[in-house]
Formats: C-alpha cells, sequence, structure tokens
C-alpha cells in the first residue's frame, strides 16, 4: 500500500471551541490506484488531504505513507519527503508569475538541489508529458487555465513522486478544459501513476476507479466505481 491510514482522529481548537474535523478514519490506497475523495464543504475531506500530503499533522492514530510512519517523522526529513515522494496539484495551479512554464515546473528540484541540467531535462519531459512541449518559455499570464493546470500537473510529477494529490484539479476550468486535464490523468494513471484526488463534481468522481464519501469527518462509503467515465471519448 503506498498509504494506510488506521483510526485517525484530527481536533482543531480555537480557545475552548474544538471540532473534530476527523473521526476514527481508516482506508488505504494501493500502488496504482485512482480514488476520488467527496464530501460537502467541512466534511474533513481538505483536512484528510492535508494530512496525506504532510502539510498537516493529525492527533492520534496512524499514517504510513510508503511504508513509512509519518508520526515519526518531523522538520527537515518531513519536508524532504513531501517534496521527493507527493505531488501536489491544486485548484488555483499555484503558479510563480514571474516564472516562465519551464521555471515553474523545475521548482521541486530546485528546492531538492538537483544539477541544473538534470533539473532542465526532467522538467522538459514533464511538460511533454502533459502536452506542453511547445509552451516552454510561456509565463503564466500567457496560458489559459487548461494549460496553467497542466504546468501544474508537470510539476508535480518531475521528481517522480510516489503519489499525486489533486485538489479539485478542475475547479476553476471550463468543461472542455476539465475533461483534457481527466485526459491527462486517466493515461498518468495507465502509465502507473497512482492518484488521489478531492472533488465536489460527481461527474469528474465518476473518471476515477474507486470514490470515498466523507461526512462530518467520518467515511460514509467506499465504493468501485463500476464504468469509469473516459475523458475524451466522442459520442
Amino acid at each position: 500500500m503506498i498509504i494506510q491510514i488506521e483510526s485517525l482522529n484530527k481536533i482543531y481548537r480555537n480557545g475552548a471551541i474544538e471540532v473534530t474535523a476527523l473521526r476514527d478514519v481508516g482506508f488505504s490506497v494501493g500502488l496504482g490506484e485512482f480514488v476520488s475523495i467527496m464530501g460537502q464543504s467541512g466534511s474533513g475531506k481538505s483536512t484528510l488531504m492535508n494530512i496525506l500530503g504532510c502539510l498537516d499533522n493529525f492527533n492520534s492514530g496512524k499514517y504510513f505513507l510508503d511504508g513509512e510512519d509519518v508520526s515519526l517523522i518531523k522538520g527537515k526529513k518531513l519536508a524532504q519527503i513531501r517534496n521527493q515522494k507527493i505531488g501536489f496539484v491544486f485548484q488555483s495551479y499555484n503558479l510563480l508569475p514571474r516564472l516562465n512554464a519551464l521555471q515553474n515546473v523545475e521548482l521541486p528540484m530546485l528546492y531538492a538541489e538537483v544539477r541544473r541540467k538534470k533539473r532542465r531535462a526532467a522538467s522538459l519531459e514533464a511538460l511533454d508529458r502533459v502536452g506542453l512541449g511547445d509552451r516552454v518559455h510561456h509565463k503564466p499570464a500567457e496560458l489559459s487555465g487548461g494549460q496553467k493546470q497542466r504546468v501544474a500537473i508537470a510539476r508535480a510529477l518531475v521528481n517522480n513522486p510516489a503519489i499525486l494529490l489533486a485538489d479539485e484539479p478542475t475547479g476553476n476550468l471550463d468543461s472542455q478544459s476539465g475533461d483534457e486535464i481527466m485526459t491527462i490523468f486517466q493515461r498518468l494513471n495507465r502509465e502507473g501513476v497512482t492518484i488521489v484526488m478531492v472533488t465536489h463534481e460527481p461527474d469528474i468522481a465518476n473518471h476515477t476507479n474507486r470514490i470515498v464519501a466523507f461526512k462530518d469527518g467520518r467515511i460514509i462509503s467506499d465504493e468501485p466505481v463500476k464504468n469509469p467515465i473516459t475523458a475524451g471519448a466522442t459520442g
């Protein structure tokens, strides 16, 4: 299993007020799976994604990422694991406006202190994988929303992470651009990339192979998708 979570609890405290965001959550994600996480605002899905991405801690339970117990890892090593094992794709792209596509994709390798020649080659390859080999010198302002998200996906892939985490990756896109992004995700998944994606859109979730639904901090269903939608299909 790439992800193994056991009896996970997360409580936010604001003075005397306590809010339980996750209650005894347990689930796993196998190598090569494509899983979507659904739920209303406040259901706990975003909290879970932050924990999966090692961006937030938890109060009790266990989280194993690629065989490592995350609760035992702190500080600089945790940041290294986050950079090397996890690729992030956000709804708002999170691209740096002054950098071109190639430079944005290079950032995770820059933080990992990868040499310039290797960094550039890997970044060009990642941009090719998402169909942007001809846009490497374009800055975000010169790209469409769908193209920006493709740059973000390339950036997430450049370190060959164990898992790709996508938080509402089609949320800011029109239906055509959203379909193009799902086409890329499905192709990457067929190539062996493990993907966990948060979405509130049932049709987007039905492009994945499994849907985990949250409500009030708990998993209320975890079911395979019988006939996943094929992105880019016509007719």
